[in-house]
């Protein structure tokens, strides 16, 4: 049954839900709408003028309607008056197939239609910015080496400790949480979903993360590398399929007995080495969706950080339990995909890996050679890999020619999403940098 969201507001004393859809470019959109009013607003949605967003829309459109997900709905722990919803965009009577948790929601169906179901774990990394964002906050945390400093945590530990201490009311189950491997870098760790729910509470996170920096006079960033010379902030991914959804689920498909192969010696079941497949032949293309502005290509492309690693791939491999990859498989039955950054879109970032997944499992797509090397040190020594793209222009020319990934996103999503980030590449291309005048003024 569903849930009714007015009913459920005077049992929580919520007085305000806010409707919320991600658009094409992953920034969050919101109508404050007050309870009484939730009841026309759950059964026919929020009104949006879809063209003051970024998404492939015109002035001259009918409303966008945010439609509610009550099954979705997140009380906010820092406010409990306020409740927080993630609302399905529909446009004449019918969803809007660009918009990004469309686009999530019908590659799930299309999968458990096949009798799988992903589930998915992140890593989101951030760091904590003075309010201008020109600098880390913590003016003591200039180690070398700062990944796990004790002490450095404990300066900002009224921030991590408020966020944890939500996510455990929420029922998350998180299970850590640390300073990352840059200055001024955390990290929180919580259980894995079903990839909608991971997709809602990723979006919420960031929401909750960035809300509870600013009530501290600080300020939260996911950008993918906001500080020049450190670590750059990434979104790692662990993907598994199971036979069924939620609670349901009993028996990992990608999980086997250790067996023969560069997979199978890895507890890496046939389906999960076509999985595997899919993203390793898709992953060119995909970096447009998984690192999807100017600033990504600064974090995959970058030179040594000063803590002596990017952390970051640059090139298309896989391997075992091994940081230094595109794809590492760190135990049977699942892998982590180590090329999404902290400016991906949480429903395309799911999307765009069951849509290569299951292309991989349509097809028997061979993931290729493992690689069980320090790609840091020898990654001169692979042949035949391709690199990553070197920016954004790259990464959208690879997407646009993959006519299977684009045809699996949706047609009607890849032609706006193209369209847009053409458009932001060449309002970037068009900005004149302080570079330029330093390297290009007296020449």
């Amino acid at each position: 049954m569903t849930r009714d969201l007015a009913k459920y507001a005077k049992e929580k004393g919520i007085k305000y839900y806010m409707i919320s859809f991600t658009d094409l470019f992953g920034a969050q959109r919101a109508k404050l709408v007050p309870a009484q009013a939730i009841a026309d607003m759950q059964e026919d949605g929020a009104g949006f003028a879809g063209f003051a967003t970024w998404l492939d829309l015109t002035p001259a459109h009918p409303d966008m309607l945010a439609v509610p997900d009550p099954e979705a709905v997140i009380q906010l722990p820092w406010n409990p008056e306020l409740a927080w919803v993630p609302g399905n965009c529909v446009m004449g009577g019918k969803d809007l197939a660009q918009a990004p948790r469309n686009v999530l929601r019908r590659l799930i169906k299309e999968a458990a239609d096949e009798g799988l179901h992903i589930k998915t774990g992140i890593e989101a990394e951030y760091f904590i910015m003075t309010p201008d964002g020109h600098a880390i906050s913590d003016e003591y945390d200039t180690a070398e080496k700062p990944c796990y400093d004790q002490q450095a945590i404990m300066r900002r530990l009224h921030v991590v400790q408020e966020i944890c201490d939500y996510m455990l009311d929420l029922g998350w189950g998180p299970y850590q949480n640390d300073h990352e491997d840059a200055n001024g870098q955390y990290e929180m760790n919580w259980e894995f979903d079903d990839a909608l729910a991971t997709a809602d509470k990723h979006s919420f996170f960031k929401f909750m993360t960035k809300s509870v920096a600013e009530k501290h006079g600080l300020r939260a960033t996911f950008m993918p590398k906001p500080v020049e010379g450190l670590t750059g902030n990434g979104c790692h991914a662990h993907i598994s399929v199971w036979d069924a959804p939620g609670a349901k689920a009993k028996r990992n498909v990608f999980a086997t007995d250790k067996g023969e192969g560069p997979t199978g010696e890895l507890g890496l079941s046939e389906q999960g080495k076509y999985f595997l497949g899919g993203i390793m032949k898709h992953a060119s293309a995909l970096a447009a969706i998984t690192n999807p502005t100017v600033n990504s290509y600064k974090r995959i492309n970058a030179p040594r950080t000063t803590s002596g690693a990017t952390w970051a791939p640059n090139t298309v491999t896989w391997t075992g339990n091994n940081r230094t990859h595109m794809v590492r498989v760190p135990g049977p039955g699942r892998f982590e995909l180590r090329l999404p950054d902290g400016a991906v879109n949480p429903y395309l970032l799911q999307a765009v890996i069951i849509a290569a997944g299951l292309d991989g499992i349509r097809t028997k797509a061979d993931p290729g050679k493992r690689h069980d090397i320090d790609m840091y040190a020898e990654g001169h020594k692979v042949r035949g890999a391709p690199k990553l793209p070197l920016n954004m222009l790259d990464a959208l020319r690879e997407y646009d020619k993959d006519k299977q990934l684009k045809s699996m996103m949706g047609e009607e999503f890849s032609a706006a999403f193209l369209k847009l980030k053409h458009q932001e590449w060449n309002a970037y291309c068009r900005h004149f940098s302080e570079w330029e005048r330093a390297n290009t003024l007296d020449i």
